[in-house]
C-alpha cells in the first residue's frame, strides 16, 4: 500500500494539488484544508482536479485513536465506484490512543483541568497544532 503525507502548514486556508496513485490508478487532486475558529477544527475538501469536480466538502480532520479511522470510508461510492482511497489523520508521537479518553470532552467545547495544567496534546488538530499531525492519503485500507 502506498500513502502520501499531505504537506501541512498552520496557514488557516491551504490549497494545493497532489498527484498520487489510488489503488493503482493515477489521480490528480486539488486539496483545500481550512481552519474554522468557531469549532476550533480543521477541515479538508477534495476535488478531482482533472475533471474539476468536488468530491468531498469540508470533512473534519479527526485523529485516529485505538483503531484507524478512514475519513474517506463513506465516500467509496464516488468516482464511478472506484472510491477515493483512504485518508488518515495521525499523531506521530503515538499518543493517538493514550490520550483519547482524556480529550473527548474537547469536541463538546470543554477542556479538562488536566488539559490546562499539563498542556497535553489535543486529540484532534486545532488552532496552532496542525503540523504536529500527519495526514496520509493513498490506497484503500482493507484491514
Amino acid at each position: 500500500m502506498t500513502y502520501a503525507i499531505l504537506p501541512l502548514t498552520e496557514d488557516p486556508w491551504q490549497v494545493f494539488t497532489l498527484d498520487l496513485s489510488i489503488d493503482g490508478e493515477a489521480f490528480h487532486a486539488q486539496i483545500e484544508i481550512r481552519y474554522l475558529p468557531a469549532p476550533d477544527q480543521w477541515y479538508i475538501s477534495i476535488w478531482d482536479h482533472a475533471m474539476g469536480e468536488m468530491l468531498v466538502n469540508q470533512i473534519p480532520l479527526i485523529c485516529s485513536y485505538e483503531q484507524l479511522n478512514d475519513l474517506l470510508l463513506p465516500f467509496r461510492h464516488l468516482r464511478d465506484g472506484k472510491g477515493m482511497g483512504s485518508l488518515f489523520c495521525l499523531h506521530p508521537s503515538g499518543r493517538n490512543g493514550k490520550e483519547s479518553h482524556a480529550h473527548r470532552g474537547r469536541c463538546a467545547g470543554s477542556r479538562t483541568a488536566r488539559d490546562m495544567d499539563n498542556h497535553s496534546v489535543r486529540a484532534d488538530p486545532a488552532k496552532g497544532n496542525l503540523t504536529e499531525f500527519q495526514v496520509l492519503w493513498g490506497d484503500t485500507w482493507t484491514g
